[in-house]
């Protein structure tokens, strides 16, 4: 089984509160929040090495916060490779409203890395590809958002690096990074569908995803809310896939997207390319993470969950 290797430029501790009941203005007693390292591509790893893939999760870290997610990484057992930098790793907070059944989340902005950092952090993805001969990266996942200062080529060069080694890239980001991605010739790009209209300006999210792979992705993956998610292909311009539950799940859907993009990373290292049946597995993974109290795990309940779905193929054109 090939290895899925991902990157976490900008990580975080997550901390999720359990809240019952906010009421804005006032003091509220809560338990001690759950911790542990986090980023977007931390938890693809996690949920991957959860179900038995194998992962090696590629992240920076610094300062006291960061040796905070070293140590709860090294805990937890995934695979890991971090690339020390002098900015202090940042926090990223939950507040799980079990009352009100809504989540808010207050992510802090990450510091700048210096440039000879950018480039240990490239070196360290390019042993995470090439280093392992007994267990071959199948799959390259560039997740989340960049610190301030990034080069605006860095998840374009990791589509290069993917593909130098003869391997598809997944990028999940936001903003103009997902425009370069696109560029670039993401294999997969997985927005939700608020980053998909503030990426394109287009105002639907069949012009968005389609003016997406008119850039150069090959497929798009749009987590869409209570819709579900949707998948358009570049080989099939006629129409997209669109995959939804009967009804939708109440829960935390912090880690959501990040299960979504576990599961098209686990198919594409297992060989899978048929974009329904990845749609299908990204779904229901990422359906089992809101049932879960915390980003980076799913539900053992994902394959029940698998069988409920409406997969339905829908023309545009």
């Amino acid at each position: 089984m090939k290895r899925i290797v991902t990157v976490t430029p900008n990580p975080a501790v997550d901390l999720t509160y359990h809240v019952p009941g906010i009421t804005p203005g006032a003091s509220h007693r809560v338990p001690a929040p759950m911790s542990r390292a986090g980023g977007k591509g931390l938890n693809v790893a996690r949920v991957a090495h959860q179900l038995g893939h194998p992962v090696l999760a590629i992240a920076t870290t610094g300062g006291a916060a960061g040796q905070t997610l070293a140590a709860e990484l090294w805990t937890s057992g995934v695979p890991h490779s971090l690339v020390a930098v002098a900015a202090e790793t940042r926090r990223s907070i939950a507040l799980v409203d079990t009352v009100g059944g809504e989540t808010s989340i207050f992510n802090e902005e990450g510091q700048p890395l210096r440039p000879a950092e950018w480039q240990a952090l490239a070196d360290a993805v390019v042993e995470g590809l090439n280093g392992n001969a007994a267990q071959p990266a199948g799959v390259l996942v560039g997740s989340g958002s960049l610190p301030p200062g990034a080069p605006e080529d860095f998840y374009p060069s990791l589509v290069r690096l993917a593909h130098d080694a003869g391997i598809p890239a997944i990028v999940d980001t936001s903003g103009s990074g997902i425009i370069a991605a696109a560029t670039g010739g993401a294999d997969v790009l997985k927005p939700n569908h608020h980053e998909l209209f503030e990426a394109t300006g287009e105002s639907s999210l069949e012009a968005a995803a389609w003016t997406l792979i008119g850039l150069g992705a090959r497929t798009v993956l749009v987590s869409a809310g209570a819709e579900g998610m949707l998948a358009f292909d570049h080989a099939a311009p006629g129409g997209y896939w669109s995959a939804r539950l009967p009804e939708p799940l109440s829960g935390n859907p912090t880690g959501a997207g990040d299960a979504g993009v576990a599961a098209a990373a686990a198919a594409l290292a297992e060989g899978i390319t048929e974009t329904r049946e990845i749609l299908r597995r990204a779904t229901a993974w990422s359906a089992a993470a809101v049932l879960m109290p915390a980003a980076g795990e799913i539900s053992p309940r994902y394959r029940e969950l698998e069988e409920q779905l409406i997969v339905t193929w829908k023309e545009t054109r």
